[in-house]
């Protein structure tokens, strides 16, 4: 009898561990429309309390006061995580160099632009989202939302939709009219004894702008390698206006620094993004003005430059091995990139929301750098197909314009492409 009953009570006591080891009733992070979806490893819907956990995060240097208020804000919505955070400085254009260095060693949480995606990918380095996938879709542009995934399946947390540029400009210079045309801004900046300012030494990222507009592409072959197409005849006509560009006397070539130094001065007009919007609009004051690129002249017709659109993106480390970890990372990424984290982010640093709700804010659709960026949109190219082996050729090609090279343009095209696709 006495064996019978240690028997039974054996029985009864696996069978209340198996019951307590089923599924827990999960809580949204504070984010509404939240769900419990697992992830893609199925680490269970929520993290048990109790269990001490330290997040890595990096951020940008001017990130890491607000990302911490954001961290306190989360912690504080979700009790249940006895969670901590360690800071971690790494801007977002250096997040996958950085990364490869040692993956293990990484942040949990990442902040990085979207052309970096097929990088992380290709290395393995990016958790899928599934998380309360869903709702982050529905809640952001289909912009930053397809910036954010390759062959169907969502990488990163849409954050920002401002990774962009346009043109700023001088008021007491340019009218409104005039800034439509690159012809007409040269003529009167010219006249008025001003320089038009866009940088295209060693960057790549500006350069594309002529080929962009005259309808080059950029895509991804079959084999994983670039395709650049910036060398036929539409590419030759677009150096050419590139070439005459760069001639003009009004031309100067120079950085950010350059611009807010000379803008309402020596400079009228000069083409970057809004991080440089609080700045130039402190310079110009009532005479700040920005507007999308203007349109070229490329074999005797108006031709509207292209541009780069890319988006800021928040990644969750796929080398996480700690399943209640790998939750709370996820659920911090969700929270970081909401729509109440995206409106406390414009707030702090005029940073254009991807977020449907937060971009129709009545003060977002006010701020000026992000109207313009807006407007260039419409002529943007996704940076999803561009890999890192384009900036460098594409850079050296710039330079070759500012330094008026006298080499011939089609050979300069041609080794440009060239490299580009080895």
């Amino acid at each position: 009898m006495k064996k019978l009953i240690a028997l039974l009570l054996a029985f009864a006591f696996i069978f209340a561990l198996a019951a307590c080891g089923g599924e827990t009733e999960s809580k949204d992070s504070g984010n509404p429309g939240g769900t419990t979806a697992p992830t893609n490893e199925s680490p269970g819907s929520q993290a048990p309390a109790g269990n001490a956990h330290v997040l890595k995060v990096w951020a940008a240097q001017e990130d890491q006061a607000l990302t911490r208020q954001l961290f306190d804000k989360f912690a504080a919505a979700n009790p249940q995580y006895n969670v901590t955070i360690e800071l971690g400085v790494v801007g977002e254009p250096d997040a996958f160099s950085r990364f490869s260095e040692d993956p293990a060693a990484a942040a949990d949480v990442f902040f990085f632009p979207n052309d970096q995606l097929r990088d992380f990918n290709r290395s393995g380095g990016l958790y899928e989202v599934t998380r309360n996938k869903a709702d982050i879709v529905a809640r952001n542009g289909v912009g930053s939302v397809g910036a954010a995934t390759l062959d169907g399946k969502l990488w990163g947390y849409p954050m920002t939709a401002d990774n962009g540029y346009f043109l700023y400009y001088d008021k007491s210079v340019l009218s409104d009219e005039d800034v439509l045309t690159l012809d007409r801004i040269l003529e009167v900046s010219g006249a008025a004894g001003k320089r038009v300012l866009m940088n295209f030494d060693d960057n790549g990222w500006y350069v594309a702008s002529f080929f962009l507009g005259a309808g080059g592409t950029l895509s991804i072959g079959p084999d994983g390698k670039q395709i650049c197409d910036f060398n036929n005849a539409a590419g030759l006509a677009a150096a050419k206006a590139m070439q005459a560009f760069t001639a003009h006397p009004a031309y100067i070539n120079g950085n950010d620094d350059v611009l807010k130094g000379g803008i309402g001065g020596s400079i009228s007009a000069g083409v970057s993004g809004t991080r440089n919007a609080e700045d130039i609009m402190s310079i110009l004051g009532d005479n700040y003005g920005a507007t999308k690129l203007p349109t070229f002249t490329m074999d005797g017709r108006q031709v509207q430059m292209g541009s780069f659109g890319g988006y800021k993106l928040v990644g969750i480390n796929a080398m996480i091995t700690d399943p209640e970890k790998l939750v709370i990372a996820m659920d911090f990424a969700d929270f970081l990139t909401n729509e109440e984290s995206q409106i406390e982010r414009f707030n702090l640093r005029a940073m254009g929301p991807s977020n449907t709700n937060a971009a129709a804010n009545p003060a977002v659709h006010a701020n000026i750098a992000l109207a313009a960026l807006a407007e260039q949109a419409a002529f943007a190219t996704s940076q999803n197909d561009v890999l890192g082996n384009y900036w460098g050729p594409a850079g050296a090609f710039g330079t070759a314009m500012v330094n008026q090279d006298s080499t011939n343009l089609q050979t300069l095209l041609d080794n440009m492409v060239a490299q580009i696709q080895s």
